[in-house]
């Protein structure tokens, strides 16, 4: 599944026009998200933000994990 957002993750404001506006693809082509920023800026901001500790709401994270239901 591919998911585009034009909603600037740091702005929070809407891309009106994401063709003309920076991208960044967070996937392996087939799966993926599709992000757009409001400009250069806040792309580096994005992408230099680090989490602390990634979160598993429910389920398994390890790399065999198939959900079901």
């Amino acid at each position: 599944m591919h998911i585009r957002t034009t909603t600037d993750p740091i702005s929070l404001h809407d891309v009106p026009d994401p063709e003309h506006h920076p991208c960044l693809y967070e996937g392996d082509g087939v799966n993926g998200l599709e992000i757009y920023f409001e400009n250069e800026e806040n792309k580096k901001i994005y992408m230099d933000m680090e989490l602390e500790d990634r979160k598993v709401l429910m389920g398994n994270d390890t790399e065999d994990y198939i959900a079901e239901g």
